[in-house]
Protein backbone atom coordinates (compact mmCIF):
# COMPACT_ATOMS: atom_id res chain seq x y z
CA UNK A 1 0.00 0.00 0.00
CA UNK A 2 1.39 3.40 -0.92
CA UNK A 3 1.64 6.39 1.37
CA UNK A 4 -0.27 9.60 0.83
CA UNK A 5 1.47 12.49 -0.89
CA UNK A 6 2.12 15.66 1.02
CA UNK A 7 0.73 18.92 -0.29
CA UNK A 8 4.24 19.92 -1.33
CA UNK A 9 4.65 16.71 -3.36
CA UNK A 10 1.34 17.42 -5.10
CA UNK A 11 2.55 20.93 -5.97
CA UNK A 12 5.77 19.52 -7.41
CA UNK A 13 3.84 16.87 -9.38
CA UNK A 14 1.67 19.58 -10.93
CA UNK A 15 4.71 21.73 -11.76
CA UNK A 16 6.40 18.70 -13.35
CA UNK A 17 3.31 17.98 -15.46
CA UNK A 18 3.22 21.57 -16.71
CA UNK A 19 6.95 21.50 -17.41
CA UNK A 20 6.46 18.23 -19.32
CA UNK A 21 4.01 19.86 -21.69
CA UNK A 22 0.63 19.29 -20.06
CA UNK A 23 -0.74 22.82 -20.10
CA UNK A 24 -4.50 22.20 -20.09
CA UNK A 25 -6.34 21.56 -16.81
CA UNK A 26 -7.59 18.09 -17.77
CA UNK A 27 -4.14 16.88 -18.87
CA UNK A 28 -2.60 18.24 -15.66
CA UNK A 29 -5.33 16.61 -13.58
CA UNK A 30 -4.82 13.16 -15.12
CA UNK A 31 -1.02 13.39 -15.10
CA UNK A 32 -0.85 14.40 -11.44
CA UNK A 33 -3.65 11.96 -10.48
CA UNK A 34 -5.88 14.54 -8.78
CA UNK A 35 -9.55 15.41 -8.55
CA UNK A 36 -10.70 18.45 -10.51
CA UNK A 37 -11.74 20.32 -7.35
CA UNK A 38 -8.33 19.88 -5.70
CA UNK A 39 -6.53 20.76 -8.94
CA UNK A 40 -8.43 24.06 -9.30
CA UNK A 41 -7.67 24.95 -5.67
CA UNK A 42 -3.95 24.27 -6.08
CA UNK A 43 -3.71 26.02 -9.47
CA UNK A 44 -5.29 29.11 -7.92
CA UNK A 45 -2.76 28.98 -5.08
CA UNK A 46 0.12 28.58 -7.55
CA UNK A 47 -1.12 31.57 -9.55
CA UNK A 48 -1.20 33.67 -6.36
CA UNK A 49 2.37 32.60 -5.53
CA UNK A 50 3.65 33.36 -9.02
CA UNK A 51 4.68 29.77 -9.83
CA UNK A 52 2.55 29.58 -12.98
CA UNK A 53 0.78 31.94 -15.36
CA UNK A 54 -2.64 31.53 -16.90
CA UNK A 55 -3.30 32.22 -20.59
CA UNK A 56 -6.51 32.37 -22.58
CA UNK A 57 -7.12 29.25 -24.67
CA UNK A 58 -6.48 29.22 -28.40
CA UNK A 59 -9.22 30.01 -30.89
CA UNK A 60 -8.71 26.61 -32.54
CA UNK A 61 -9.74 24.69 -29.42
CA UNK A 62 -13.01 26.18 -28.20
CA UNK A 63 -13.37 23.66 -25.39
CA UNK A 64 -10.31 24.77 -23.43
CA UNK A 65 -10.71 28.21 -21.88
CA UNK A 66 -7.27 28.47 -20.22
CA UNK A 67 -3.78 27.03 -20.40
CA UNK A 68 -0.98 27.21 -17.86
CA UNK A 69 2.73 27.90 -18.16
CA UNK A 70 5.58 27.82 -15.65
CA UNK A 71 7.25 31.02 -14.54
CA UNK A 72 10.95 31.27 -13.71
CA UNK A 73 10.01 30.89 -10.06
CA UNK A 74 8.17 27.64 -10.85
CA UNK A 75 11.16 26.29 -12.79
CA UNK A 76 13.42 27.16 -9.85
CA UNK A 77 11.16 25.26 -7.44
CA UNK A 78 11.42 22.14 -9.61
CA UNK A 79 15.18 22.55 -9.96
CA UNK A 80 15.74 22.94 -6.20
CA UNK A 81 13.43 20.05 -5.33
CA UNK A 82 15.12 17.76 -7.87
CA UNK A 83 18.54 18.70 -6.47
CA UNK A 84 17.44 18.02 -2.88
CA UNK A 85 15.82 14.73 -3.88
CA UNK A 86 19.02 13.57 -5.58
CA UNK A 87 21.05 14.37 -2.46
CA UNK A 88 18.77 12.32 -0.21
CA UNK A 89 18.41 8.74 -1.33
CA UNK A 90 16.23 6.48 0.79
CA UNK A 91 16.53 2.85 -0.18
CA UNK A 92 13.70 1.65 2.02
CA UNK A 93 11.02 4.06 3.32
CA UNK A 94 10.52 1.84 6.37
CA UNK A 95 14.04 2.82 7.48
CA UNK A 96 12.57 6.13 8.63
CA UNK A 97 10.16 4.53 11.09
Amino acid sequence: MSTRRSRFEIYVDILNEIMGGANKPTRIMYGANLSYKLLKEILHSMLDQGLITEHAGSRKDKRTKVTYELTKKGVNVIRYFSKAKSLIEISNPKDLE
